[in-house]
């Protein structure tokens, strides 16, 4: 595609969501203050997969979930699971952590290696191919999440260039980054960030949002045409035992955030209010957790269990369903993925209309 093609493609992009925005602010809002769901309501929508740590929807109702089977698993609405997977070498196979769902109807992931990551595509025929392995000079360490923008920039995030990455599961820790690939280079865009997890892009195009799990807070960055940000801000601190991992926009700008340990979905509301919708906590387990965390004590084994609660370690959420009314969890520490009705409708993806 030409660069102006391209350009107008972005412009009409961004002036469609900057239009929706603006009639949504004249509305009332659609998500009641004392809105909540129970552990107990939520259905299962796909069963037998592998760590499906980042889940994506699409219009055709298919959810698409990372795999450590080495892929991508394909759960369909009629119940059917397909699994493409491959190995980034023999004795190597892929350990898929973010995925990213592309036009042509094929994957990027985020490896989380043992020592080393990178930002992979794959095909829907299992051909793998290495897109993103350095950045300014320097190899990935253990890589997080990857998206693409509407300008086909390749955006990515490192959690921590600490190994093993258990060592920095403390409050005093900083050093995750957001990256950013693209025709010009392969640059780091953000830096000195608490665990640096998922990234999403506000609906009007002006800021991207991100987790910082081990910091326990949600902060944002201006996003400039030029992929640069500009100075961080923080949207909001979530409180002892909440370690955000995944989150996305709903249709009024609501911001939905899943947290590992406490199990929670807290929406962050534009105006800042924090509302929990979901609490799966095992309160005894979630306690301990914060102490040893505040402690600088977490182990992998801290991370390896729930506790009591039944949920699995949430890590992600996407809106999907005929009207994108059903939010989908990903978890760690289960083969499912759980779904709810919700009174709003998501924020299409980029990827909505995409297989």
């Amino acid at each position: 595609m030409q660069e102006t093609a391209v350009n107008e493609y972005i412009n009409e992009y961004v002036n469609l969501f900057v239009w929706s925005c603006s009639v949504l602010l004249l509305m009332p809002s659609q998500l009641p203050v004392d809105f909540r769901v129970a552990p107990d309501d939520l259905r299962i929508a796909a069963s037998g997969l592998q760590r499906p740590e980042c889940v994506l929807a699409t219009a055709s109702g298919a959810l698409y979930s990372a795999d450590w089977r080495g892929g991508v698993a394909i759960s369909r609405a009629d119940g059917g699971n397909e699994v493409i997977a491959s190995q980034i070498a023999v004795d190597r196979p892929a350990r898929p952590n973010g995925i990213a769902l592309r036009a042509d109807g094929s994957f990027l992931f985020a490896d989380l290696g043992e020592s080393l990551g990178g930002i992979y595509a794959l095909t829907r025929a299992g051909d793998i191919k290495r897109l993103v392995t350095h950045c300014e000079d320097a190899a990935l360490p253990p890589s997080n999440f990857v998206c693409e923008d509407a300008a086909g920039r390749i955006w990515f995030t490192v959690s921590t260039r600490l190994v093993p990455r258990w060592k920095a599961w403390r409050a005093d820790v900083a050093d995750g980054f957001i990256g950013v690939h693209d025709l010009r280079s392969t640059r780091i865009v953000a830096d000195g960030l608490g665990y640096t997890n998922e990234i999403a892009f506000s609906p009007d195009g002006q800021f991207i949002y991100v987790n910082e799990t081990y910091a326990q807070r949600v902060s944002r960055f201006p996003l400039k045409a030029d992929a640069t940000l500009g100075s961080k801000e923080v949207v909001a601190d979530l409180g002892a035992g909440n370690f955000p991992d995944g989150l996305t926009f709903d249709a009024e700008g609501n911001l939905w955030v899943t947290c590992i340990v406490s199990n929670r979905v807290i929406v962050i509301r534009p105006d800042g209010t924090c509302q929990t919708v979901l609490d799966g906590a095992d309160s005894a387990h979630t306690a301990a957790f914060e102490a040893k965390y505040q402690a600088g004590a977490l182990l992998p084994a801290d991370t390896a269990t729930a506790g009591k609660s039944s949920l699995g370690n949430i890590s992600s959420l996407a809106f999907g369903g005929p009207d994108l009314r059903t939010a989908y969890l990903g978890c760690l520490l289960d083969d499912k993925i759980r779904s709810f009705p919700v009174p709003v409708a998501g924020h299409p993806p980029l990827h909505w209309q995409y297989y």
